[in-house]
């Protein structure tokens, strides 16, 4: 990717509000593994995440937010192998050991990380996506409503659904 590109889908920190936390929690019930939370700024997805059993690495490329995730997580107990922040851009993270991700990004780029997800992501993958939908892709359900509402995708229906649309490449 150039720095030109690399700039094009950088994305202003805007934390995820109460509600809209609560919501990814209710799309993720039932499951279980490894969460990945892309731009996971203060780290409340994360934290949220591993508190319910999932095993969570947020990825922020500021690393004030970073730390600051960081000194959360030390501050609650929360064991390290539990929830993990690096400051790494996850453009250029493979994402395919992940079962789970979460996205609060910008309308933008969803067309171009629903690309990436659908190149790394296992089948068994669920993406929730807070407040801006991927574009062309059918709902698993969705919660919440306003600024608030949160969009659960399930990667083989997603799949399943893009195989039948024209001039689609699926991974």
């Amino acid at each position: 990717m150039t720095v030109k590109e690399e700039t094009r889908f950088k994305v202003p920190y805007l934390p995820s509000s109460k509600d809209q936390t609560l919501n990814i929690m209710k799309l993720l019930e039932g499951r279980t593994g490894r969460l990945a939370d892309l731009g996971s700024g203060d780290g409340r997805v994360v934290l949220a995440a591993s508190s319910a059993g999932f095993q969570s690495t947020g990825f922020e490329i500021n690393s004030i937010l970073v730390a600051y995730a960081r000194s959360k997580a030390r501050w609650t107990g929360v064991p390290s192998g539990q929830a993990t922040f690096v400051q790494k851009d996850f453009w250029n993270t493979d994402l395919s050991t992940y079962n789970n991700v979460t996205a609060f990004l910008a309308p933008g780029v969803m067309g171009v990380l629903g690309e990436k997800l659908l190149k790394e992501l296992p089948d068994d993958a669920r993406v929730i996506a807070c407040r801006f939908p991927f574009p062309n892709w059918p709902q698993q359900s969705s919660v919440g409503s306003g600024l608030d509402l949160t969009f659960a995708y399930d990667m083989s229906s997603v799949r399943s659904h893009l195989r039948k649309v024209p001039n689609t490449v699926v991974s």
